[in-house]
């Protein structure tokens, strides 16, 4: 028998939002390092993910948490958690 009451365990990244033009929406860069399969170096890669930001509260530039959702859209599946790092103002 399954257990309703269980929560699911959500994945979660850290990225920097390069994106906040669209409402409730931030494009956020995350970056991972791989190891090259012929010479071995490390190297990094990104990957640009659109996050659902309900109260509009990410900027760009901001460090931010963000986990894995339901789909809201064709191209969002994650949710804003936090905004751990706010960009400098100039």
């Amino acid at each position: 028998m399954a257990d309703l009451n269980r929560t699911a365990v959500r994945r979660s990244l850290a990225g920097v939002v390069t994106g906040d033009r669209m409402d409730k929406t931030i494009t956020v860069r995350v970056e991972r390092t791989v190891q090259h399969p012929v010479y071995g170096k490390i190297i990094r890669r990104n990957t640009s993910l659109h996050a659902h930001d309900e109260r509009n509260e990410a900027r760009t530039g901001d460090l931010v948490t963000i986990e894995e959702c339901r789909p809201i859209s064709k191209t969002k599946s994650w949710r804003l958690r936090s905004v751990d790092e706010r960009a400098a103002v100039i």
